[in-house]
């Protein structure tokens, strides 16, 4: 199979015999050799090593091999048999023992479903109660691309889901009728879907991919009579599914676990009559907060800059501050020629002086709130509420500038959401290092764009099996004797060093074609590794460029000293090497508490996320 799978490739990259042939100016063609693909000498050591110097690794030497090198915990020797019949009746048609060979031992490594780098079951422990995890949320959900005139869709919904997004963010508005409800970003030119195509989706799409449970945040715009509307369509198309909010989780949420397999809805719980003069005075003690937390801050030095962030106008335009300037004074304009704050959170209630549907308010399950009074005030502990405040990136920032403890020890206690700044009209977003440093559960993504942003939230939500639900470090959730809680500005003391080699890649050939990279020649590749995390642990590594090879091997280790492992991300970048711009060439993003020692497979992924059929680099991963 594997024979004629190559025979086909080799035909379609234009190959004769062990060389690749590039066509000059159509004239004359260039030859390169091809370089075989084999095991790296680690490999063979390692082989060699465990087999006895024998030419053969029976099935007692590749236990041995799997919990002393790999650190497979719990294998048994029917694992490592399974192990072996399955990479020997791939690869030979009549199977007579267990034995490996180092081309058998080789393919084996390659394998990412076996041998991958990060564990793909859940194991961490789900009966904490809700703020005890971050939860993969989406923001906008429904939109299918920028934030002014994009179309809503259930088909970004769907997406999500599939991918293991556990919360899902829709804007309820009133159809031109006023009889029915619609999902837009409200006050824009995006077109509408309708909330049953949403809820239907949601219904039919919610576990296929994870059992934990969806938590819809609604953006509520609407009357007391299409509330009821709500409420009705709700219980109607999730039925069970749906859960209903007990006396006791006042006190306390409930934990992921005791509501696997339901969905639960959280919004601002409509008041049964509503003062505008009071709502007016609480807006302009909220501004006058910000703007006292402005005038204490000075310039927005945040050290979560959105350097190296979404697209390529997003990267131009940080570094040029002039740029920056323009581009948000003209979404301000637009902003305020349409109306719209672009985070519907941030809108004045509409329903003043109207009382409130009785149905729909019984079922919100986790209240949320916005910071009126200002954020501070907002983050203060209030006995048996259990609540949601929503806070954006930008007043993140502040706070965390400002009273970072105090963001700390809401989030022990309640649920954050923290969202993109209105002026991410491109669906981009922030860099989510800030959030999750501070206890923030749900930090709202727009699931639809790309950029290194995504990469790192896609990381860490590759932890713990990949159910959208990763438990915090227990610093986190713990207090010191006099009440003092994790400052991630504080020194703290290395608490792990992770060697990281990077021996080899291959798989470009079968996924791209000839001259995707460069016309004329074979691609020049290199690997950039970054440690993302603390401040402290910051860094970034790279590997020197190979030329003309579609198969780099690189063999280069890196080592990296980290203070906060539980929180670091390993980011993996391939690209390409050009005079004018290097090419992205595939990515990953890794979080570091979750890595498997010993020589893995590591897939990569494209740009948006999707993993890519047959691209890969082969590493080790060494805790010290």
């Amino acid at each position: 199979m594997f024979q004629e799978e190559e025979r086909r490739d080799r035909s379609r990259k234009n190959v004769m015999g062990n060389y690749n042939y590039y066509k000059m100016f159509g004239c004359f063609n260039r030859k390169f050799k091809i370089s075989e693909m084999g095991p790296p000498p680690d490999v063979v050591d390692v082989f060699r090593s465990y087999s006895m110097g024998e030419s053969e690794m029976l099935p007692d030497t590749f236990l041995r091999f799997l919990i002393e090198f790999q650190g497979e915990e719990g294998v048994t020797m029917e694992d490592a048999q399974e192990i072996m019949d399955r990479v020997l009746n791939h690869s030979r048609s009549h199977l007579t023992r267990y034995a490996f060979n180092i081309h058998d031992f080789f393919h084996y490594l390659l394998l990412d479903d076996i041998n991958g780098p990060i564990r793909t079951q859940v194991h961490h422990d789900m009966s904490a109660p809700l703020q005890h995890y971050f939860i993969y949320t989406g923001h906008n959900s429904y939109l299918t691309g920028n934030q002014l005139s994009s179309d809503s869709s259930e088909v970004p919904i769907i997406k999500a889901l599939q991918r293991g997004v556990r919360a899902i963010e829709l804007d309820l508005w009133p159809n031109n009728a006023k009889d029915g409800i619609q999902v837009l970003h409200g006050r824009t030119l995006t077109t509408p879907v309708t909330l049953h195509k949403c809820l239907k989706s949601i219904k039919e799409h919610a576990f296929v991919h994870s059992s934990y449970p969806v938590v819809i945040t609604l953006e509520d715009h609407l009357t007391p009579n299409l509330q009821a509307k709500v409420a009705e369509m709700v219980t109607n198309t999730f039925g069970k599914m749906l859960y209903f909010p007990k006396p006791s989780d006042k006190d306390e949420f409930p934990s992921p676990d005791s509501l696997r397999h339901q969905i639960i809805l959280s919004t601002k719980p409509p008041k049964e009559y509503l003062q505008s003069k009071n709502m007016g005075k609480e807006r302009s003690s909220m501004d006058k907060d910000s703007s006292e937390e402005e005038s204490c801050m000075g310039d927005d030095r945040s050290s979560n800059s959105d350097q190296d962030d979404d697209d390529e106008s997003c990267i131009a335009s940080k570094r040029n501050s002039a740029s920056e300037i323009a581009s948000s004074s003209r979404s301000q304009q637009l902003s305020e020629i349409l109306g719209v704050d672009y985070e519907d959170d941030d809108i004045e209630d509409e329903k003043s002086g109207q009382q409130t549907a009785p149905e729909y308010k019984h079922l919100i399950a986790i209240h949320a709130s916005k910071p009126k009074k200002g954020t501070r005030r907002a983050l203060m502990d209030e006995p048996g509420k259990a609540k949601r405040l929503s806070l954006n990136e930008q007043a993140l920032e502040r706070a965390a500038s400002l009273y970072g403890a105090d963001i700390v020890r809401f989030t022990q206690k309640y649920i954050l959401r923290v969202f993109p700044k209105g002026t991410r009209v491109t669906s981009t977003n922030f860099r989510p290092l800030t959030a999750w440093m501070h206890g923030a559960q749900m930090v709202a993504f727009n699931m639809q764009g790309y950029g290194r942003s995504l990469w790192m939230m896609h990381g860490m939500f590759r932890s713990n099996g990949g159910c959208g639900y990763v438990k915090k470090p227990d610093f986190l959730m713990n207090k010191g004797p006099n009440g003092e809680v994790f400052d991630p500005k504080a020194i703290l003391p290395v608490k792990k060093t992770l060697k990281v080699k990077v021996y080899m890649g291959d798989g470009w050939r079968l996924d791209f074609s000839q001259t995707h990279f460069d016309a004329f020649s074979p691609p020049d590749f290199y690997t950039k590794v970054y440690i993302v995390g603390v401040p402290a642990d910051a860094a970034k590594k790279r590997t020197r460029v190979i030329g003309d090879d579609w198969t780099p091997i690189w063999n280069e280790e890196f080592t990296f000293q980290l203070r906060v492992p539980e929180l670091a991300l390993l980011e993996i970048v391939v690209q390409e090497y050009d005079v004018d711009k290097d090419d992205f060439a595939g990515q990953t993003c890794l979080p570091v508490s979750e890595l498997r020692p010993g020589i893995r497979v590591v897939p990569l992924h494209n740009k948006k996320g999707e993993k890519f059929k047959s691209v890969k680099l082969l590493m080790r991963f060494l805790f010290v």
